[in-house]
């Protein structure tokens, strides 16, 4: 193309962004979709809410550690550059190969996000991203730059910049404007400045050596020593303050050989592979943990079926109660916590909402029990995906130095969904049954986000990451460490490639060869609809290797029965009133104890029931210890019977009642004989049968018609709780509609603000809109109907809100004017009296 016919170069960044084409700016909206909420009314001021520190901040913050180091050479390069400026900051003077072929993506990337605008003779970074990142006292530059020669001696004296001049052996100049320009280029210089540095001392080389790669700010006396006033009298180091002196960008970019940073990042680091398991192993333990998870959960939940911990006044669980948890479920306390979390986020667990509000189990954990195992756990590790509630901040301490409490606030992390998501793309990209390398897998999160993670202690994403490693093997989404087929369907990822013949292990643990750089290719995130069908399709994965639920126990003399897998609900169930959880693990065993068998009879079992289940479900006979075990329970649960007097006692065996009376623990419950078989008490019904059992008698409840109360453990529940809303990080992708209509939107409104008027139109000041009198905005309309020519308007809607507009009048009768709105991009009507002026447009508008 030649001169003449190249378009002119942009003047700023809204003629930048103007010249884009459809598909750039929507790639621009979609990388950073806070420009368009609200979306704005043309390009001019798109380009403004772009430079704005907020959301230039938000897309710092998204670059990868190539493209910030491009921004960050870019801050500390001349305003324009070059192209080539930036590719010797960028690749030195010895022209890394890596980075002269990943530069040009760098750059695109900075022009698709509106952070860098401008032709490649001419790259402007725009001026908030330059405020932020160029190098300054206050805010060192992370590339250990400082001052430019001209910045440093901008508050120094005349005379004393003419010395450095001299001093430097170059000639004297007439003011300091072409003294400080004659010293920068002699900084530039590479000939002139190795000659310079060969006459210098070694001592004072060192200095320079020191601060060359940052930062660049050294202290001195008023009295230096030579090596120092060797530097200082040539201008190779700058006083700045008292006592404070700096080393001139120029002088360290020579010393560089031109690198802007000690070490560029072109290429992502490589996750690399620990270790390597058939892949079938890998999703037989995976299922085995997801198994566990399901149980585990549960059985949380049946230990807060009868309703849970109180919700402290602040919210969340108190840490007495998070030990009794962790107790209960027999895992540390940090687990418990995400059980906890994990329930809440499935919203399986709410609170009741009652004056003395608990925590309990909401109507849809009723629910979830009924759904098959593969997609109750579905359910499970959808709702962990896409949960903002993190509980690995659990314990910690919030910004006023309060502790973080499970179920309680504070816990809300919006880069969790994210960081989880990525981390199992990376596991993806591995080959199946490949276990990736922990630090591997952070040092390419840190590279993909650094700014996130610049300090380990403010490094949220990678501790973020750490948990989702964690957490996914609790879930059985990855086993041994490696990603299971049931974890890819859950991403919607296809099958991992197979190592190739050089990688595979010779055993399950094998090291592997990490030569073989794998780079995965990025997964999208999910929308809704494809998460459910790609969590269906890991549901119908994960089902054949579930162990199937068995119906039968084993029965033993020992009064204990072995369940060898997973039992069916019913049998579950009725067998965890009548017996005692002893142990767990692959097999679960049982105790039978008076105890336990009472309580059976309490939920209004007969011997005869229990009789006929233990028979109906164990493939062994049933031992005649248990038998006589519920037959010596039973005859004698409801001997005595307790009513309310305050509360009464009464026994057709007169001989037992007198053991009562002479026992020193019946001493607390306030007896006395009425009758020879009914004793009175002061304690109320609930108290006496608690006391009584104590002593080792099994008294039932009776009503007041003297029938035996049957009492069962009543399952309390919250009223229907939606679960809690994952907090966004920051405003949503825009889909391809709202994509679309926004880009109409903002071209219409940029050709109402562009388009150019006729010589003679009613001026406006820019932002203003048009303002002609009732009369002649009529006579206007009028005319432009029998011309057919569009016009520029004001208008102003019913709620107050101005825009400008083009529009080509069809007609114009009642008040109103049809036209076809080229800002709409269809036939309105409009109030004349909303319409606040009109102008004609120049013939070549369009």
């Amino acid at each position: 193309m030649s001169t003449e016919d190249r378009p002119p170069a942009p003047r700023s960044l809204a003629e930048a962004l103007r010249a884009r084409g459809d598909a750039s700016l929507g790639a621009l909206l979609r990388s950073r979709p806070d420009l368009i909420t609200p979306v704005p009314t043309d390009l001019t001021q798109l380009a403004t809410r772009a430079g704005t520190r907020a959301s230039v901040v938000r897309a710092l913050e998204r670059l990868d550690r190539f493209a910030l180091q491009t921004a960050e050479a870019l801050a500390v390069a001349a305003d324009p550059a070059t192209y080539g400026e930036l590719l010797g900051l960028m690749a030195g003077d010895d022209a890394d190969p890596a980075v002269v072929a990943a530069l040009p993506h760098a750059v695109g990337l900075l022009r698709e996000q509106a952070l860098v605008w401008g032709d490649d003779d001419r790259l402007r970074l725009v001026r908030t991203a330059r405020e932020l990142l160029a190098p300054s006292p206050q805010h060192p530059s992370p590339t250990g730059l400082g001052p430019t020669v001209q910045e440093a001696t901008a508050g120094m004296s005349p005379g004393r910049i003419q010395e450095i001049v001299v001093a430097a052996g170059l000639a004297s100049t007439h003011d300091s404007v072409s003294a400080v320009t004659a010293l920068a280029g002699l900084f530039t210089d590479r000939a002139r400045m190795s000659a310079l540095l060969a006459d210098a001392p070694a001592d004072s080389l060192d200095v320079l050596d020191r601060l060359v790669w940052g930062p660049p700010y050294g202290q001195v006396t008023h009295d230096p020593a030579p090596r120092l006033r060797w530097l200082l009298d040539r201008g190779l180091l700058l006083p700045t303050a008292p006592g404070t002196v700096v080393l001139p960008r120029e002088v360290a970019l020579h010393l560089r050989r031109g690198l802007a940073h000690r070490a560029a990042e072109p290429v992502p680091p490589v996750v690399e592979a620990a270790a390597a398991h058939r892949p079938q192993v890998v999703d037989s333990t995976a299922a085995g943990q997801a198994y566990t998870a399901l149980a585990t959960v549960e059985e949380l939940l049946k230990d807060w079926d009868e309703g849970g911990p109180a919700v402290l006044r602040a919210g969340g669980l108190s840490v007495r109660d998070l030990k009794r948890t962790a107790v209960a479920l027999d895992v540390p306390e940090p687990t418990a916590a995400f059980w906890v979390e994990l329930a809440y986020a499935a919203g399986l667990i709410a609170s009741d909402g009652e004056a003395d509000e608990r925590y309990a189990a909401t109507p849809a954990y009723d629910e979830w029990l009924e759904q098959p195992p593969a997609e109750r756990w579905s359910r499970l590790v959808t709702a962990w995906l896409a949960a903002t509630r993190t509980a690995g901040l659990v314990g910690g301490r919030d910004a006023k130095d309060r502790t973080l409490s499970a179920l309680g606030p504070g816990l809300d992390r919006s880069a969790a969904p994210e960081v989880r998501h990525r981390v199992l793309a990376l596991l993806a990209g591995l080959p199946e049954g490949a276990a990736p390398a922990a630090g591997s897998v952070l040092a390419r999160l840190r590279w993909e986000r650094p700014l996130r993670g610049e300090r380990r202690e403010d490094d949220l994403r990678g501790r973020l990451a750490e948990w989702a490693l964690s957490e996914a093997e609790l879930l059985g989404v990855t086993g041994r460490g490696a990603l299971s087929a049931q974890g890819r369907a859950l991403l919607g990822a296809p099958a991992a490639p197979a190592p190739g013949p050089e990688a595979e292990p010779s055993g399950p643990g094998d090291k592997l060869p990490v030569h073989h750089h794998h780079r995965p290719a990025p997964l999208a995130a999910l929308s809704p609809a494809e998460q459910a069908v790609a969590s269906a399709a890991a549901a119908r994965l994960l089902a054949p290797l579930l162990p199937e639920p068995l119906d039968h126990v084993l029965l033993q003399a020992d009064l204990t029965a072995v369940a060898p897998g997973p039992l069916r609900r019913p049998l579950a169930d009725m067998l965890g009133v009548l017996a005692d959880v002893e142990s767990k693990g692959g097999a679960t065993v049982y105790r039978f104890t008076p105890g336990s068998v009472r309580r059976a009879l309490d939920a209004g079992q007969a011997a005869s029931d229990l009789h006929a289940f233990l028979a109906a479900h164990s493939r062994t006979p049933v031992p005649q210890p248990l038998a006589y075990l519920i037959d010596d329970v039973a005859r004698r649960h409801g001997h005595l019977r307790v009513g309310a007097a305050s509360a009464y006692v009464r026994c057709d065996d007169d001989a037992v009642l007198s053991e009562i009376l002479a026992d020193k623990r019946a001493a607390g419950l306030g007896l006395r004989r009425l009758a020879p078989t009914v004793l009175a008490a002061q304690a109320d019904p609930a108290g006496l049968l608690e006391g009584l059992r104590a002593m080792g008698f099994a008294p039932a409840a009776e009503s007041a018609e003297g029938d035996v109360l049957i009492t069962r453990a009543l399952a309390h529940r919250t009223p229907p709780r939606t679960p809690p809303e994952p907090v966004p990080d920051g405003p949503p992708v825009p889909d391809d509609t709202l994509l679309s209509a926004a880009l109409r939107a903002i071209r219409a409104g940029d050709l109402a603000s562009t388009a150019p008027r006729k010589p003679g139109a009613a001026p406006a000041a820019k932002g203003e809109l048009p303002r002609t009198g009732a009369a002649e905005t009529l006579a206007t309309m009028q005319a432009a109907v029998l011309t057919g020519e569009a016009l520029w308007i004001g208008y102003v809607n019913a709620e107050g809100a101005a825009s400008q507009r083009v529009i080509a009048p069809v007609r114009v009768e009642g008040g109103f004017v049809t036209a076809y709105d080229h800002t709409a991009d269809e036939v309105r009507t409009y109030p004349l009296h909303r319409i606040t002026g009109v102008a004609e447009l120049a013939d070549d508008a369009g």
